[in-house]
């Protein structure tokens, strides 16, 4: 069965559509990736007569359009915006934004006597035989823009040039195709045949969907768009608030002050995209953990009917609102981020996913909403994204997870939920065989590794055979990474794969100066110049500051090193990381359970 039409219409036409918002875009004020040579190559094809692709629309019940009343239906641009954008910013002089949301023009030249185009440049301006910026002689009849080019051109061949010129002018009647996919076609659908449309080779996503699904409700909906896009940049780069308060119409609005505090911000552990950002948005607002669950909200499809009704349509606007301005909120995001870093997260290199950042943010905020005790809010976040971390959670199908999730807190409360899962999925045999089975691994990024160095920083561990310097220290200083048995050693006596002598339970950190005089000595050898320096404590230590024996079983015991390190070499080297990955696993759980 088709799910689309297709007809062609004027560039006009469709420049006048978009004007009367009945065909919806993202807003102009969205970063504009292509290039000006790509805007130039477009208008040499529309004057060409090439083709220049297809656009593809899909119709949504009743929008709120400028002036007050609905449009009955209004079509959504869901693929060819940066086509439509660049039609608007020649033909129509509006600016573009950059990638740093600067604002600008972007002016095509036109040589009559020659028919090229280029971007404008100051040189072209000073030279008569270039129409410097088309925009001015798209709107003049052929006959009045040939007189005054002719009277700075007057050895041009006037037919030529009047030819070239008609041919101008005949840009705004170029016909561009337009897919209309059908207004009965089922959200799911539709998201699924933008997800696979590739746009000039960048592909789409269910976000950039929901994107523009906010950003078609009038005047609300390009707000919420931006305050969206603009959170999202300002988290990164804080330097751009100046140029962002440029867009007077948005400075007016609460939108921009609920973000405004982000110009003195200097945090990086949570920098939340705008897929992030619709992400969390969407659990507190719909309790939903599917992103593209956002658009049959927004469209008032009721779930029970699985019909439009139009009446709900305003609520889910305005339910998204109030969650993006919890999810904006100065107190509540700050607040969050402490949550995190009391759990020994302080470095964004700790956290593998964001999406356990999304999902607890999100529940954090549900909890306050719903005026749950300070003490209870940070236990139960603590601890739901240490599960994730160390479970893998927040990866795989996430998205059912979340959805599963949010089902269940909304009917038995948080509590009740970890406490299940906690029971089913941190039982003792997942600490004593599942968790060092997951520690069995060479990749340094590996969530289980980051999550035992968040745990020594919640310790307060010191770095191996450190005696003052912390893990916490050496993390944010980017500290060494130590072989407990040395590589080279390792590799040297027949242990050659990299997947085995760069196993995480032979890491440690430690200080660069301990990392240095250690080199390639066997662990009998090094911790041998401990054990004298320690056996001397009257004279000044050679191999980092331990001086005492107790001080340095606490040491051990602090990276989770087990006594057998002393006699490990190649030949047992293996029996040495099943047992350090057995005290890892156990110093994980201690941790957890302290949370």
């Amino acid at each position: 069965m088709t799910k689309y039409s297709v007809n062609q219409h004027p560039v006009s036409v469709l420049l006048g559509w978009i004007e009367s918002d009945n065909i919806a875009i993202p807003e102009m004020q969205r970063p504009f990736v292509w290039t000006s040579a790509k805007v130039r190559d477009l208008m040499d094809s529309l004057y060409r007569g090439f083709p220049v692709g297809y656009l593809i629309t899909w119709q949504s019940p009743v929008i709120p359009v400028k002036g007050g009343g609905t449009a009955g239906f209004q079509q959504i641009l869901i693929d060819g915006q940066q086509r439509v954008t660049a039609l608007r910013a020649a033909i129509s002089g509006e600016k573009i934004v950059t990638k740093r949301f600067e604002t600008k023009r972007i002016i095509i030249s036109f040589n009559p006597q020659t028919e090229e185009f280029e971007t404008a440049t100051p040189v072209l301006k000073k030279q008569p035989e270039w129409i410097y910026d088309i925009r001015d002689y798209l709107g003049d009849s052929s006959l009045a823009a040939l007189k005054g080019y002719m009277e700075n051109n007057p050895e041009a061949d006037e037919n030529h040039v009047f030819a070239a010129l008609q041919k101008l002018a005949a840009i705004k009647s170029a016909p561009i195709g337009i897919i209309s996919l059908n207004n009965d076609l089922d959200i799911e659908t539709v998201t699924e045949i933008f997800v696979r449309i590739n746009s000039k080779g960048v592909q789409l996503s269910s976000a950039d969907f929901v994107m523009s699904k906010i950003s078609a409700n009038g005047e609300q909906g390009r707000n919420l768009r931006k305050l969206i896009d603009y959170f999202a940049h300002l988290s990164v780069n804080s330097q751009s608030y100046d140029v962002l308060a440029n867009d007077e119409e948005f400075e007016k609005t609460k939108l921009w002050a609920a973000i405004r505090w982000l110009k003195d911000d200097t945090g990086d552990l949570y920098d939340p995209t705008y897929v992030d950002i619709i992400r969390v948005a969407a659990m507190v607002a719909f309790q939903r953990g599917r992103i593209s669950s956002v658009v049959r909200e927004l469209s008032g499809l009721d779930p029970e009917t699985r019909k439009f009704v139009p009446d709900r349509v305003p609520v889910a606007y305005d339910k998204f609102e109030d969650a993006l301005l919890r999810t904006v909120n100065e107190y509540d995001f700050k607040q969050y981020l402490m949550i995190i870093k009391s759990a020994g997260f302080i470095e964004p290199n700790l956290i593998t996913t964001s999406n356990a950042l999304n999902f607890t943010y999100a529940l954090y905020l549900l909890m306050r909403r719903d005026k749950m005790s300070d003490s209870e809010i940070r236990r139960i976040t603590r601890r739901w994204f240490v599960l994730m971390m160390l479970t893998g959670r927040a990866s795989g199908s996430f998205e059912s997870n979340f959805e599963r999730d949010l089902e269940r807190i909304a009917r038995l409360g948080p509590a009740a939920v970890l406490e299940e899962f906690e029971q089913s999925e941190l039982s003792d045999s997942f600490w004593k065989v599942t968790l060092p089975q997951r520690l069995n691994t060479s990749g340094a990024n590996n969530p289980q590794f980051k999550t035992f160095l968040a745990a020594q920083v919640k310790n307060r561990a010191r770095g191996f055979l450190s005696k003052h310097l912390s893990v916490q220290s050496m993390l944010e200083l980017r500290g060494d990474i130590h072989h407990l048995v040395p590589k080279d050693y390792l590799r040297k006596n027949g242990v050659n794969d990299k997947r085995d002598y760069n196993q995480v339970a032979n890491y440690a950190l430690t200080e660069s100066g301990v990392n240095v005089r250690i080199g390639n000595r066997l662990p009998v050898d090094y911790l041998a110049e401990v054990d004298t320096q320690i056996d001397r404590s009257n004279q000044p230590p050679t191999l980092g500051e331990i001086n005492s024996g107790a001080d340095l079983s606490a040491n051990f015991i602090e990276n989770a090193v087990p006594e057998s390190l002393r006699t490990t070499t190649a030949e047992n080297y293996e029996d040495f990381l099943m047992e350090r990955r057995a005290m890892m696993a156990q110093t994980l759980r201690t941790y957890y359970e302290q949370l």
